[in-house]
């Protein structure tokens, strides 16, 4: 299970269907919640196109750091976000899998 040390509060996060094709980039100050939301078709994006595999995190101290950091990945190409999730997630597997 993810456990975010208390010093890294807020996570920047990715999310994708099953084919890479849609991805969903959001920033959070609590990971599981948000991603069970995800998961359980409350948020509104991820459910009506089944974004519902985390494949990337980081985390920050800063909330104005993730804020930025967030907008940043939402500018990037398809392959640089994939890209970036294999640094931490080389088979692309859904980070959350097992968490529920």
């Amino acid at each position: 299970m993810l456990m975010l040390r208390n010093s890294e509060p807020y996570a920047v996060y990715i999310m994708s269907n099953k084919h890479l094709t849609t991805f969903y980039i959001g920033v959070t100050g609590n990971l599981q919640q948000r991603i069970w939301q995800h998961k359980n078709d409350e948020a509104n994006f991820t459910g009506k196109y089944n974004c519902c595999e985390l494949i990337f995190y980081e985390t920050y101290t800063d909330v104005q750091q993730a804020i930025a950091r967030e907008k940043n990945l939402k500018n990037w190409h398809r392959e640089w976000k994939i890209n970036l999730a294999r640094t931490i997630n080389p088979e692309l597997k859904d980070l959350a899998a097992e968490w529920y």
